[in-house]
This record gives structure tokens, sequence and C-alpha cells, in this order.
């Protein structure tokens, strides 16, 4: 994601969203200022999410996401955790 994203909980706000549909991954902020969301989950849940992180929480500016193809990686299947900053 890019746009203001840092300092609006944004990681949160995807952890919640993300839990609520049922998916496992997670978020962690980036050193140059996006947040990075790998989720592993059925493709209709894995749409919807797109769709809320595209909104965002109130009071984030989304400009735009990305969305990629990634390898599963079954440590993150199980859950959606908030992953230390990048930094």
């Amino acid at each position: 994601m890019s746009g203001i994203v840092q300092g609006v909980g944004f990681r949160y706000f995807a952890h919640r969203v993300a839990r609520g549909l049922g998916l496992g991954g997670y978020a962690k902020n980036l050193s140059d200022g996006r947040v990075e969301v790998y989720a592993i989950g059925p493709p209709a849940q894995l749409d919807a999410l797109r769709a809320e992180l595209a909104r965002g929480p109130r009071s984030a500016s989304v400009c735009d996401v990305v969305q990629e193809d990634a390898p599963l990686d079954p440590q993150f299947a199980g859950s959606f955790s908030i992953e230390n900053d990048a930094w």
C-alpha cells in the first residue's frame, strides 16, 4: 500500500479485517513507508481483504494497493499477526 498509511493504525486495521475474514498472514511496516500485507486464504476472502485495504481505516489515505502472488509460507497459515517493523 502507498499513501498516508503510517501512524494511522493501518497494521492493526489489516489485522482486524484479516482475522474477521479468517485469513492467515501478517502486516508489517516497510522501511520506505509502505505497509506490506501477506495473506493466505480462499480467493473470495482475499478479494474482500484487498477491498478493505484499499479503503483503509478512517484516518488513512490509501493511494495504491499492489497485489502480487507470493509463495505459501506455512508459518503464517494458522493466524494473522502484526510483525515488527522492517527498519
